[in-house]
């Protein structure tokens, strides 16, 4: 396969693994800096892969529902090493952060409510406010090209924020709204790329990716029984990979709301926390629904051990979050290019990009109100349904903090990283003093 893409050189399966490795331990900030991570170590250094193979990939991942930068990690695996190439950098992607994430939802569970565990994330909650509102500047500057996407992007954000409209829904609505302004004026939303396809064995594909996404949860529902919480959560965040349009941020205030209102999984803030986790280590954002997983678990064990439960729980969301990302890439990337030649299908997906921008502020919103403020209540008007503060309850200290980290990410542009740790550190002080 790989001898026949000119802009390719193959890599000896060994020393992949290797340099995949490498590039999992330093896959921090995000999607943008793990992909200008893996251009850096693929196109730059080792020129594996040409520039311009690298953004047809890039180009189709975008276009896939979950997280893009482990996506793209599949793929390029899969243009130099094949279907095993893919496999060990889809894989090697997130094991670093899924080893520090369950490392971290452990001692959460166990120590949450200490005074220093408490302190810490006093600090990093105010960070993710504004680490998320950076999303949101970044994805406007991207998406919201046109006056269309704008006001898809303003649809949405009012959609989820006035009316509590179901996440899928909203990307649903999006799709068809850029079909229909596709066709009244071609072109619109998108250009397109015009380039040959390949070649798979599509069944062979779907059969196996299906078989592995949901069989574990089939062996959950028998043993344990279909009200059991591992089949909850197996059937729950399996429904979310496939509306995860536009990264993490984007399906969080849908996870968040299903997780607090609906299941009783997680408190509000807990949800900011496990953001919070998830921004301090390697790996995808995503793998924030490892510390719902985690937890959901861990409390409601029922006759297993807690420790177990959790562990499994949290195995188990990793893996029917995961499992869709490998079926879609060795389903979709011989055809990546027939895909982007689709006129409606890109103009659909350039649709549902504009909505996250929307999506992502409904989550800075959610976030800060149950940062901000100790006190919220849901308004009910009509069709009116909206979460308002008290504002008698703001918390002045997690106000400072929040503007504090919004200074230090827009106006000095510091590193995810280094933010979440000043944020730590100065939020846990003022906590304990």
């Amino acid at each position: 396969m790989t001898s026949e893409i000119h802009d390719i050189r193959e890599m000896p399966l060994r020393q992949s693994a290797r340099m995949w490795f490498g590039i999992s331990l330093r896959t921090f900030g995000g999607p943008a800096g793990q992909i200008a991570v893996m251009h850096e170590e693929i196109v730059d250094k080792r020129k594996l892969i040409g520039e311009s193979r690298f953004l047809h990939a890039l180009s189709f991942c975008t276009l896939l529902p979950g997280p893009e930068a482990q996506q793209l990690a599949i793929y390029l695996g899969w243009l130099i090493n094949g279907t095993v190439g893919g496999l060990i950098a889809g894989t090697l992607f997130v094991l670093p952060g899924f080893v520090a994430m369950m490392v971290l939802a452990a001692i959460y569970a166990q120590w949450g409510a200490t005074d220093v565990v408490t302190a810490v994330f006093f600090g990093l909650s105010p960070a993710v406010i504004a680490i998320v509102i950076q999303a949101v500047s970044r994805m406007s500057k991207r998406s919201l090209k046109t006056a269309t996407a704008r006001w898809l992007a303003i649809g949405a954000f009012v959609s989820l924020v006035l009316f509590s409209m179901p996440f899928p829904l909203v990307i649903v609505i999006a799709g068809v709204v850029g079909v229909l302004a596709n066709r009244a004026q071609p072109a619109h939303l998108v250009e397109l790329v015009h380039v040959q396809s390949g070649r798979s064995h599509p069944l062979r594909i779907i059969a196996i990716g299906l078989t592995l996404w949901f069989l574990p949860i089939a062996i959950a529902a028998v043993l344990l029984g279909r009200d059991h919480v591992f089949v909850d959560v197996g059937v729950f965040f399996s429904g979310t990979a496939i509306v995860t349009f536009g990264g993490a941020y984007a399906v969080l205030s849908f996870v968040a709301q299903r997780a607090v209102d609906v299941y009783g999984w997680l408190l509000p803030g807990e949800m900011v926390n496990g953001l919070a986790l998830a921004e301090t280590t390697p790996g995808p954002l995503i793998m924030v629904v490892q510390f719902v997983g985690f937890l959901a678990a861990f409390r409601n064990a029922g006759t297993l051990n807690p420790w177990v439960a959790g562990i499994v729980g949290s195995t188990l969301v990793v893996w029917v979050t995961f499992v869709p990302c490998f079926l879609f890439v060795f389903l979709g990337a011989p055809y990546v290019e027939r895909l982007r030649a689709n006129r409606l299908l890109s103009a659909a997906m350039s649709a549902v990009s504009a909505a996250v921008v929307g999506v992502i502020a409904n989550l800075s919103v959610y976030f800060s109100l149950h940062t901000l403020f100790n006190e919220t209540t849901l308004t009910k008007t009509g069709f009116i349904r909206m979460t308002l503060p008290a504002w008698n309850s703001v918390n002045l200290r997690a106000l400072v903090l929040t503007a504090f980290a919004c200074v230090l990410v827009f106006r000095y542009r510091w590193s995810t990283v280094r933010v979440m740790l000043t944020l730590a550190t100065v939020g846990c002080a003022m906590y304990l003093a």
